[in-house]
């Protein structure tokens, strides 16, 4: 993409995207985004701003007529919160997956438009800003910021404190980031509190045996890994395997199932069926980055359980490839659990 040099007309404050900062370039695409200079341009165009540069169009060019009747009045405001929901669940989702691929600094340009547009949405005070501070917690804790991630989980914790009917999942997800962030300063008794709090409030929201509750075993199973407890570490990551492997094998039976039918006066009659369970960009993301965390240990590991171990993780990790349309990798990694 190319950038405009900005004059800016006397009065008129632009401001960069990602600094906040006076603005002397714009985006050519959409044009009504604007950067301090090529470095933060780049920045954000890599992290969210190619994916919606056509969607802030309508966002921010929006004038509400006040010679419109009432009822397009309503049916504009109506349509733009719902193209702020819709940024809210795009941009977090993108800052989760680069997460996970451990694309930290990435991630921030996508964190900080989910938090602008929640703060929009909801309100500065709000629960619903508390995923978005923790996306640029763990993206700090992955850049070594640590006390920048300090001052976003300060944040998160103090919003949740606030809210008395904060749900389990929001608790969750904040008791990981802290268990991360001590983690990373080497205090492993503390971080382990965190991650037992983690697991216990994603337990509540989804089960034991869900997928939203296995992050909180593995990330469970690196802290013991990193202490060299490695019976414990084994224990957890099988769990997690376990987890998984039921997980995209109930999509994949539910992909390649042929629908039910059934014939009646003579005519045939397709039955209704549910929604076709799927993984989202930040569920394919997190499945990638754990189970081939797991599968590079197993590999390493030399004793008949971790081969028996290393077979299943193939498996599981052969399903997510198949889903993910990557055939050949897919055959391959089957090939590689059947002969474990």
């Amino acid at each position: 993409m190319t950038l405009n040099p900005l004059s800016n007309p006397k009065g008129v404050k632009l401001l960069c995207e990602l600094c906040q900062k006076p603005a002397f370039v714009q985006c050519t695409l959409c044009r009504v985004t604007y950067y301090c200079g090529i470095d933060h341009q780049q920045a954000d165009w890599v992290g969210i701003h190619e994916k919606i540069c056509q969607l802030l169009i309508p966002l921010r060019t929006v004038q509400m007529s006040f010679l419109s009747s009432e009822e397009h009045r309503k049916k504009q405001e109506q349509d733009l919160l719902h193209r702020r929901k819709h940024m809210i669940e795009l941009t977090r989702t993108t800052g989760q997956k680069l997460l996970f691929e451990g694309k930290h600094e990435q991630a921030v340009p996508a964190a900080m438009q989910s938090l602008r547009f929640s703060i929009d949405v909801h309100g500065l005070d709000s629960i619903e800003l508390v995923p978005s501070y923790l996306i640029l917690a763990e993206a700090s804790i992955g850049l070594h910021k640590l006390s920048q991630a300090e001052e976003y989980l300060a944040q998160a914790q103090w919003t949740v404190l606030k809210t008395p009917d904060c749900s389990s999942a929001i608790k969750s997800k904040l008791e990981r980031n802290l268990g991360l962030l001590y983690a990373s300063q080497g205090n492993f008794d503390e971080s382990l509190r965190h991650i037992a709090d983690d697991i216990y409030h994603a337990s509540e929201e989804f089960g034991t045996d869900d997928i939203h509750t296995s992050g909180g075993y593995f990330h469970m199973a690196n802290v013991f890994f990193r202490q060299n407890r490695m019976d414990i570490a084994d224990s957890l990551y099988t769990r997690v395997t376990d987890i998984w492997h039921e997980h995209l094998l109930r999509i994949v039976t539910s992909q390649t199932k042929r629908p039910d039918t059934s014939a009646v006066g003579g005519a045939v009659v397709e039955l209704e069926e549910k929604e076709t369970e799927s993984l989202d960009e930040a569920q394919e993301a997190e499945a990638k980055q754990v189970l081939h965390s797991i599968h590079d240990i197993r590999e390493q590991a030399a004793n008949q359980n971790a081969a028996e171990s290393a077979a299943k993780i193939s498996h599981a990790l052969a399903m997510l490839y198949f889903l993910l349309h990557d055939l050949p990798k897919a055959k391959e990694l089957a090939s590689k659990a059947q002969a474990s």
